[in-house]
């Protein structure tokens, strides 16, 4: 299941998460019928840094999306892909590339999550506004104009609301795979 449109905005995402996706209805790392390709670390980063977005699991990934249009793709173990118009603060450290998305030209920009050069709360905050501004972004590449209460861009219609749930591993099945889980 994916809950991400298959919008031409979002073809190029799309293809690869679908190339890697895994169906898994069970097990310690399912996200909503697929197999988790995020540290849960990460998801919870993703969801405390726009906790007014609903995160929908798209093939086994955490994405924010504006007017059904991604913007935010919480990747691996330390990768915050951001779709933006143009790169990010260069005082802003990047993470591992994810081709063909982050290739030039394509719009995509690859972030540490953590931003472990900065406090935790100038880097919260930092990402915090970075996201929204690529959620701006992505609802600026969508023909419809709909916005919600608060003047925020809305979800693209039949869209549900809410986050998705992640089985999440004991701590005991966490501590025999290492500390941070298994890799991705």
């Amino acid at each position: 299941m994916t809950l991400l449109p298959d919008l031409p905005q979002n073809t190029a995402l799309l293809d690869l998460l679908r190339r890697q996706g895994v169906p898994q209805e069970s097990g310690a790392y399912v996200y909503e019928g697929w197999e988790l390709h995020t540290h849960p670390d990460l998801v919870e980063r993703l969801e405390d840094l726009a906790p007014q977005w609903p995160v929908l699991a798209t093939f086994g990934m955490p994405v924010l999306a504006a007017k059904g249009i991604a913007a935010v793709v919480a990747w691996g173990m330390g990768v915050l892909l951001v779709r933006l118009p143009e790169a990010p603060a260069e005082s802003l450290e990047s993470a591992e590339p994810c081709p063909p998305l982050t290739d030039p030209g394509q719009g995509w920009y690859s972030l540490s999550p953590w931003q472990s050069e900065l406090p935790s709360a100038e880097s919260k905050r930092l990402l915090s506004l970075l996201i929204q501004h690529a959620l701006s972004y992505a609802a600026s590449l969508s023909e419809d104009d709909s916005t919600d209460w608060q003047g925020r861009p809305v979800q693209a219609s039949g869209q549900p609301q809410g986050k998705a749930k992640v089985r999440r591993p004991g701590r005991d099945k966490g501590r025999r795979q290492g500390r941070h889980g298994r890799r991705r």
